[in-house]
């Protein structure tokens, strides 16, 4: 066995220069003497806006520039694109307002950029700032959703008067319509999902460069998707080739969805730089990661669940308003649509489901995807309406899942919107984690905390949400590139040593080490011999980029396909040098074998002949061992779980406390256990995170965001959560020769609903009848003192 190959708990490669500060972060790249950009933010959440005199402000010491939306409209920009264009039910487009970079007349939102300070240093820059004279005209603003989705709410757009982005729907409404008429129970439930700040640990930064001889720009990024914000950049914003342009992305220090898009202020670094042919960089701090960054979730939906006289599920029916914010984000439209509305069937076996979105703008900050980007939104709602039926119907809340259950028999299985669970055992999974939970003990510690004055719940939530892709289950959606193809480019170099290169980039899932096991494994190559490149236009093969967990299930082929050409041809020299046949070269464990003698080549051996080709089958192969795979997956990974949480409530305080947590998941095939349990870990922790504490606020009068730093935004610590139990029943993904299905966002599928279904196990004995996340103190108290009224 491979003790470093697929399934191996490999300590990650690249934790030592992370945790030895060796790291290699954009703010570390900076040059000395390059300019410092500050941007000029809206202070309203809709005025217009004119800057009258940037005179002072250039006098100021330092200052090299003040640029405005005018200038940058001036120079014949294009804007920002969103790459989903969903037509609505009748074929109608949907409206995609301009996106620049900088506005000129309109701010949407508070803290919309309309003009930007570059000086020699960040403090000459901001001094300056203040020194703009700017004209607003303040106009009526709907910040929340409830009020930009409301009948004559301000408009956002005047193109779109009712606020409406877009409508969709999927499913069959006349089959859901049927399956309510003759169902003997209907269970409704309103349900709000909270809008969220994804705050990784590096706040988003830029540099833009710009090489006058060469005509050459190059965008140094915290990014999740250098090749996807190359292309659009390129075609869409300054319209160059992307031979003209390059992105690099080194280090990322976390990026949960939020950096895998293109942002304004990207796009004015990068034109910056080449107006005034300097190095120019801005570095935002996290009060403008509260103001900029996109938001997610922030859903309002209307569920009603129809089920016969045995606890059958006959059809579900989902109405959501969806925030969009003033602009549509790159992957923005699909959220609630696409991303979401597939996986509300689950693993369960509905008769029809149907659901209608609404996609609304509102004067706000952009929303996109985050850790989960809609499939959590999804799971959310069927997880909660289901637990609700229990309650209603007096049915325990894991029997009631059972019944309807997807056996694994029945695999694989095509649900009610048309995804196909391709495989898993659903029922076995729902036992394990009432196993891993001690769900049988638990009444007795409801007793124990009863006679403590503390109210104790018990919640499950099950999910199968597809994974592994940019596209729609029926591969409408398109991104920059298109498709949902991953790269990887494998070189052998003369001493053996290899270089992977990757079109998905790395920021905290621990690529080097699990692609270096995947190589490993196939070639037998020492897994410290093996190095794992990504993240630069310049230097990788085209790529698309890391999100929705598909880095293991997309460019994990790619790489198997890279490594499977270098072993094909290495088989040929290989042949050449023992002067034997190919059919009778065999290749296990690094060397290649004359069958059944001890004639052997290594692999190493068979790359210096490749480099060195002074004894080389030159009439039949080309000299080099460097070859390059592209996977295209016929159709998504389906990760399957259960997961379970427990919680403790203090009545007198309203304090809800997280006491354990249990999950049984399908993963598939696991590259590296270890690696796979930490992802479970932070996803459990983000999901957590957003039914307890966390919640981004618009104060509904002014449009002012009140949730502007971690004073006022709550987020989960590690001594906030319990030690999670953890196991897995896998089955072999069947769409992609890796097996896998993705773990990154399983944790964040489940968490929110398995603890707020806990939450609401614990309060329903005290007559609380509803609760929308987050279930902070004060909202659980006072939900606590409505019901004893």
């Amino acid at each position: 066995m491979n003790t470093h190959g697929i399934g191996a708990s490999v300590a990650r490669k690249e934790d030592r220069r992370f945790t030895t500060g060796g790291g290699r972060y954009v703010a570390d790249l900076v040059p000395a003497g390059a300019l410092r950009a500050v941007f000029l933010r809206s202070p309203h959440a809709h005025a217009g806006v004119s800057v009258s005199d940037v005179s002072a402000a250039l006098a100021s010491p330092g200052v090299v520039a003040v640029l405005t939306g005018a200038d940058m409209a001036a120079d014949g920009l294009g804007v920002l694109p969103t790459q989903w264009s969903i037509p609505e039910p009748d074929g109608t487009a949907m409206f995609i307002p301009p996106y620049p970079g900088l506005v000129a007349d309109t701010v949407r939102f508070v803290g919309n950029a309309y003009a930007m300070v570059i000086a020699t240093s960040d403090a000459a820059a901001r001094d300056a700032a203040e020194l703009v004279d700017v004209d607003f005209e303040e106009r009526p603003a709907a910040a929340t959703l409830a009020q930009a989705a409301a009948p004559d709410a301000p408009a956002v757009w005047p193109q779109k008067p009712d606020n409406t982005s877009l409508w969709w729907t999927n499913g069959d409404k006349a089959a859901t319509q049927a399956a309510f008429a003759r169902a003997d129970h209907v269970v409704t439930l309103d349900l709000v999902n909270n809008r969220l700040a994804p705050s990784p640990v590096e706040p988003r930064i830029a540099m833009g460069r710009y090489d006058t001889g060469r005509d050459h720009m190059t965008l140094v990024t915290s990014s999740q998707c250098p090749d996807e914000v190359q292309a659009m950049l390129a075609r869409a914003v300054f319209g160059v080739p992307e031979t003209r342009l390059d992105v690099i992305a080194p280090d990322v220090g976390g990026g949960f969805g939020a950096k895998a898009y293109l942002y304004p202020e990207e796009v004015a670094v990068l034109w910056a730089a080449r107006r005034l042919k300097r190095d120019v960089v801005w570095q935002g701090d996290r009060s403008e990661a509260f103001l900029a960054d996109t938001h997610a979730r922030d859903h309002i939906t209307h569920a009603r669940l129809a089920l016969d006289a045995g606890g059958r599920f006959l059809a579900l029916h989902v109405a959501t308003k969806a925030n969009m914010g003033a602009y549509l984000s790159q992957h923005a439209p699909a959220v609630p649509t696409v991303y979401s509305t597939y996986v509300l069937p689950g693993p369960y076996a509905f008769g029809a489901v149907y659901a209608e979105i609404r996609n609304v703008f509102s004067h706000s900050a952009p929303l996109d995807a985050y850790r989960g980007a809609g499939r959590s939104e999804g799971v959310y709602v069927t997880e909660r309406i289901i637990d609700e039926a229990a309650r209603q119907l007096k049915i325990d809340p894991a029997d009631l899942r059972a019944r309807n259950l997807v056996p694994a028999g029945a695999m694989p299985y095509v649900t009610a919107t048309g995804s196909r669970l391709d495989s898993g055992d659903p029922p076995a999974l729902l036992d394990k984690v009432c196993d891993l939970a001690d769900r049988a003990g638990f009444a007795g510690r409801r007793e124990e905390a009863r006679r403590q004055g503390r109210l104790r719940g018990f919640g499950i939530a099950m999910y199968a949400a597809n994974c592994g892709g940019c596209a729609s289950p029926d591969n409408s959606g398109v991104g920059a590139l298109g498709g949902n193809w991953e790269s990887a480019r494998l070189r052998l170099h003369p001493t053996g040593k290899a270089t992977l290169y990757l079109g998905t980039h790395n920021h905290g899932q621990g690529h080097e080490t699990v692609f270096s096991q995947i190589v490993s494994e196939m070639t037998g190559l020492p897994f410290g011999d093996i190095d794992v490149v990504f993240g630069s236009t310049a230097n990788v093969q085209r790529g698309i980029g890391t999100f929705a967990s598909r880095s293991a299930v997309v460019a994990g082929p790619a790489a198997m396909l890279a490594t499977g050409k270098i072993i094909a041809k290495g088989r040929l020299i290989a042949a050449h040098l023992l002067e034997a046949a190919a059919v009778d070269v065999e290749f296990a464990g690094g060397s290649y074998r004359i069958a059944g003698t001890d004639r052997a080549v290594t692999l190493a051996e068979v790359a210096m002949a490749a480099y060195v080709p002074h004894n080389y089958p030159h009439e039949t192969l080309e000299p080099g061992l460097d070859e390059t795979g592209f996977f295209d997956p016929s159709d998504f990974t389906w990760p399957i779980g259960a997961h379970a949480a427990e919680v403790e409530i203090d009545p007198e305080t309203g304090h809800v406390r997280l006491v354990s947590y249990a999950a049984a998941d399908d993963l598939g095939v696991v590259i590296n256990p270890m690696i796979v349990a930490g992802q479970l870990h932070g996803g459990i922790t983000q999901g957590a995170g957003q039914a307890l504490w966390e919640q981004v606020s618009y104060d509904s009068e002014s449009g002012q965001l009140l949730t502007g730093s971690f004073m006022d935004y709550g987020m989960p610590r590690s001594d906030l959560m319990p030690s999670m139990v953890l196991e897995q029943i896998a089955s072999r993904a069947s769409t992609n020769p890796l097996g896998a299905k993705g773990a990154g966002e399983a944790g964040t599928f489940a968490a929110p609903a398995a603890v707020m279904n806990a939450v609401m196990d614990a309060l329903s004995r005290a007559g609380v009848t509803h609760l929308d996340m987050p279930a902070t103190p004060d909202r659980v108290w006072h939900a606590l003192k409505a019901a004893t009224r």
